[in-house]
């Protein structure tokens, strides 16, 4: 099941789109993707019914999509350096030590960072000069939990999407930390659906890929991660409690703008598509 956050003329709301892209209304449901969530598999299969039963679709095309959860109730969770090939190519362009973590390296985006599937990307170089790109699968929990074991994690999993993990790297480094180079306005491109977890059993074999003006820099897939999606949920649970509607972003492959050489970095103008297998491909313009 795809579903979305969209908006239809002067409304916004939640659907599905279905295999002939056409958007099924998902009102009847929930009044948006935060509760559906929450309401765990009773909601599904409310919405399930709607799809099958509905006579009455809008065409892909002619909605707006906007980020599945446009206002999360917390901070995006990232994880850092979690694809062994990026950990080395990032240790050598800061002039690290290169080392593979021995524990998930965590970080968060604030919940103003979201942006659509499709929206423009804000640049200034008042602020930053150095804004990077980082495509990732997002994770979506489906349930409240805490302590929970790696055997049973993806039971918590409501479903996947994409995200580009904007980063001003400037700012990242002035800092000493991640929260402000990661978490400028319109730095979480997210979408353009929540595929649910049933429609991908296996999380751990999608190939990620991120192209700028139609040029190819990252390729890489989900079982190259460091830390599993288990794992992540498992360390992230420990003594936290997790909610539905938590979006954790599981890290990016090797190939990103700063550790090119030479550096590589968007600029006013420049198309960056992120794409997740079994998922989709998000679309966002510099500026």
């Amino acid at each position: 099941m795809k579903l979305v956050t969209y908006q239809y003329k002067s409304e916004i709301t939640i659907g599905a789109v279905n295999d002939e892209d056409q958007v099924v209304a998902l009102t009847a449901v929930a009044p948006d993707m935060l509760t559906l969530i929450q309401m765990g598999p009773a909601g599904l299969s409310q919405a399930q019914k709607i799809i099958d039963q509905a006579d009455h679709t809008v065409p892909l095309a002619d909605v707006g999509l906007l980020a599945p959860i446009p206002q999360p109730l917390r901070n995006i969770m990232c994880l850092g350096k979690n694809y062994a090939e990026h950990a080395k190519e990032s240790h050598a362009a800061w002039g690290d030590k290169h080392e593979l973590p021995e524990f998930p390296i965590i970080f968060n985006k604030a919940t103003t960072a979201i942006n659509s599937p499709f929206g423009d990307i804000p640049y200034d170089t008042a602020v930053s000069s150095k804004i990077d790109f980082e495509a990732e699968l997002a994770v979506i929990i489906g349930r409240q939990g805490k302590n929970i074991t790696a055997n049973e994690a993806l039971d918590y999993v409501f479903g996947y999407t994409v995200m580009n993990d904007v980063s001003a790297r400037d700012l990242q480094r002035r800092h000493k930390q991640f929260f402000k180079g990661k978490s400028l306005d319109g730095s979480a491109p997210l979408g353009p659906w929540i595929v649910t977890a049933t429609a991908i059993p296996n999380p751990h074999n999608l190939q990620v890929t991120c192209t700028v003006n139609g040029v190819q820099k990252q390729n890489g897939n989900t079982n190259q991660m460091i830390f599993d999606i288990p794992e992540t949920i498992r360390q992230l649970s420990l003594g936290m409690t997790l909610l539905p509607g938590d979006i954790i972003a599981t890290g990016t492959p090797s190939g990103v703008g700063f550790a090119r050489t030479p550096p590589e970095f968007l600029v006013p103008g420049d198309i960056v598509e992120c794409h997740v297998e079994k998922i989709g491909t998000i679309r966002n313009k510099i500026g």
